[in-house]
């Protein structure tokens, strides 16, 4: 194989675990905690960066323009596309009917709080796990007639975390709710909320 060929292949083999890891990320961090995270990306954008080097060099050498346009437009992809929200997105339309299940079931006390160190917190039976990242477990805060149950999609350190509140009242969520400060709120439906806070 030739050494232009060579270049072209790494191109596209970095190319594709970068794209990839920035689509599975939010799978890959509850695999890998948010300790391990930063490490796979570290050793991805290594060798991306590498390659880059080598598809300049190409350029100089043996004015092969392949690989280095192939990896500016993937640069110019993982800027400009919008990964987080279309994965959110994904994520609230797949599982949207499990986890109204999910809160009927709260509501009617067919789940209840079951972790002793914290009244607020529910761990799901294990059919409603995967509704809520980072160990299945949600949040449900009760104000006057009103409850907000969150399912995580991210639970980070201490009051970093982000997730899909439900509001049975429609109220959106405010800081302070579930010890979080939060960052970004948007409205996703009539008792739905996405909130992230930091």
């Amino acid at each position: 194989m030739r050494r232009g060929s060579i270049i072209l292949v790494l191109s596209i083999v970095s190319s594709v675990m970068l794209v990839a890891l920035a689509f599975f990320q939010w799978h890959l961090i509850h695999i890998l905690t948010p300790f391990l995270m930063p490490f796979l990306w570290l050793m991805a954008g290594g060798f991306f960066l590498v390659t880059i080097v080598f598809s300049i060099i190409a350029v100089f050498k043996r004015r092969e323009w392949k690989a280095l346009i192939l990896q500016s437009l993937t640069v110019i992809f993982l800027f400009f596309f919008p990964f987080t929200k279309v994965v959110l997105n994904m994520d609230y339309e797949k599982n949207r009917a499990d986890r109204e299940t999910v809160v009927k079931k709260v509501q009617e006390g067919a789940i209840t709080p079951n972790v002793p160190y914290n009244d607020s917190v529910i761990h799901l039976p294990e059919e409603y796990e995967a509704l809520s990242r980072g160990g299945g477990d949600i949040l449900v805060e009760k104000k006057n007639d009103e409850m907000l149950v969150l399912f995580f999609t991210f639970r980070g350190i201490l009051d970093s975390f982000s997730g899909f509140v439900y509001s049975t009242s429609g109220n959106k969520p405010v800081s302070g709710d579930f010890g979080g400060d939060f960052i970004e709120l948007e409205k996703l439906d009539k008792h739905w909320y996405y909130v992230s806070s930091g």
